[in-house]
């Protein structure tokens, strides 16, 4: 049983869920296709043009109380990077090399950035990923900055799109899909049906 995850680097709540689909994942036997998506581009293809969380003060001072509470209930750290520019991480999920190591890729650099509160676009992200998987640093980044990379990051965000995802993180069993950290309980449960 393969679940696909999509998901951006710049989103807490991806980060949450991720935590939790992996632990269900070991529960469910399950594996986990990650899908490392480009979230503006996506919200303003159903035409979800409005301002950010992070530009609403109001929202977002709730927003960092609720994340807490949900790091708390998983016993995880969440720190709030400095900045969210994820692009380049997100791209590094299709080096070639991270096909086999996808799950250990996404888990690095969610737990530096959301973890830790490394700035996604941090110059210390390549190499502690190359350090950790044991890749070519310079052929890392090399990909980082390719043409190929971007091209395979648009077609994987193009096709997230035309599945109808709208944001993130983003679950789908099958054609059955669930938006949200929050809807994880409803996933188990369809998990749990199934077995």
């Amino acid at each position: 049983m393969i679940v696909d995850f999509y998901f951006d680097f710049l989103s807490p709540f991806s980060y949450l869920a991720n935590h939790r689909l992996s632990k269900l994942a070991r529960d469910y036997s399950f594996s986990i296709r990650y899908h490392s998506i480009d979230l503006g581009r996506v919200k303003m293809a159903i035409g979800n043009n409005g301002p950010s969380n992070r530009d609403l003060k109001v929202k977002l001072e709730y927003l960092k109380v609720d994340l807490q509470r949900w790091a708390e209930m998983y016993q995880i750290p969440l720190v709030f990077p400095s900045n969210f520019n994820s692009r380049k991480m997100n791209v590094g999920l299709y080096y070639p090399d991270a096909v086999a190591q996808a799950s250990v890729y996404v888990d690095i650099l969610f737990n530096a950035i959301w973890g830790e509160g490394t700035a996604p676009d941090s110059e210390s992200l390549p190499g502690l990923v190359s350090e950790k998987l044991n890749w070519d640093l310079v052929a890392f980044e090399r990909f980082l900055n390719s043409e190929t990379a971007t091209e395979r990051y648009e077609e994987q965000t193009q096709a997230a799109i035309e599945r109808k995802v709208f944001g993130v993180p983003t679950i789908f069993l099958g054609n059955e899909m669930w938006w949200g950290n929050d809807r994880l309980f409803m996933f188990e449960r369809a998990m749990k049906a199934a077995f």
